[in-house]
């Protein structure tokens, strides 16, 4: 509704993870330089942790990006699948026809393409996001991908991308052989004040602003105080302060703006948890 009233192309705060909306922070840039190292000097494990929409997948989708035709991946979003559905998954992803559906077979045709990659000069890469949800006997069999090696390097680098609790679950003692393999880790922070009006402007560069609409800095402060830097809380408020600042024919969101958004998302947070539904 906003979106002519302020001169954008596009929705400036979707929630959605699109890479070309992505803000190199000082912890993002960290962050992908961390991924990119793991994969290209060939780790074999990479663990980015982060909160609840810190961007982590935003990252992961920034990474494969970056990724030239040398560079084979299997991204992941459903990593709760039983083993073996996971493990085909795996392979229909990195575009492996399956012959055989067993494990044993699932792991001899990745190891197979592998090897067959290694000798064209490629790298295989398999994120795994939300892997904090992954059991324990899924995670044993990842290790075991990662024993597909030569004598010298990893054949598949793997990355696991997950909450805080991802760290928590490779910390158990049925998991100390996975973790003794893991060559990179980084916890992605979340955005300082002065990162986070760096943030609202990028976004709504890339969206196609040119004159506005401005955010005052008492707003910015509001804003960062409610949600602590995390980038997808700050979406949910900024989207609901560009819907309310053309109700209101603003070119400036001031921190009444915010602070009424911010009342508005609290009042649906609360609505939902008294178990009301939208046709009450």
């Amino acid at each position: 509704m906003y979106l002519d009233f302020y001169g954008l192309r596009e929705n400036p705060f979707n929630v959605t993870s699109d890479p070309n909306f992505l803000y190199l922070s000082h912890t993002h840039r960290e962050a992908l330089a961390h991924l990119s190292y793991g994969i290209e000097q060939r780790k074999g494990f990479v663990e980015i942790t982060g909160e609840v929409g810190a961007g982590k997948t935003t990252l992961c989708r920034a990474l494969l990006n970056q990724f030239d035709s040398r560079t084979k991946t299997s991204l992941i979003f459903n990593p709760s699948l039983p083993e073996t559905q996971l493990l085909e998954a795996v392979l229909n992803d990195f575009g492996i026809e399956v012959k055989r559906k067993s494990k044993g077979a699932f792991i001899r045709q990745l190891n197979e393409f592998l090897l067959q990659q290694l000798s064209l000069g490629n790298n295989a890469v398999l994120i795994i996001d939300e892997a904090q949800n992954l059991r324990k006997a899924t995670l044993e069999t990842i290790r075991m991908l990662s024993n597909l090696e030569t004598e010298k390097e990893k054949l598949l680098q793997i990355v696991l991308v997950g909450q805080p609790e991802l760290k928590d679950k490779l910390n158990a003692p049925g998991l100390l052989q996975l973790r003794q393999r893991i060559g990179v880790r980084f916890h992605v922070r979340a955005l300082d004040e002065t990162e986070l009006r760096g943030y609202v402007e990028h976004r709504l560069s890339v969206a196609g602003s040119e004159n506005g609409p401005d955010f005052s800095d008492k707003a910015i402060l509001d804003l960062y105080e409610y949600s602590r830097g995390i980038p997808r809380v700050v979406n949910i408020i900024c989207d609901k302060a560009l819907l309310l600042g053309f109700v209101q024919e603003a070119h400036v969101i001031d921190e009444d703006v915010v602070r009424k958004s911010i009342e508005e998302t609290e009042g649906q947070f609360n609505y939902t948890e008294m178990g009301q539904t939208a046709d009450v």
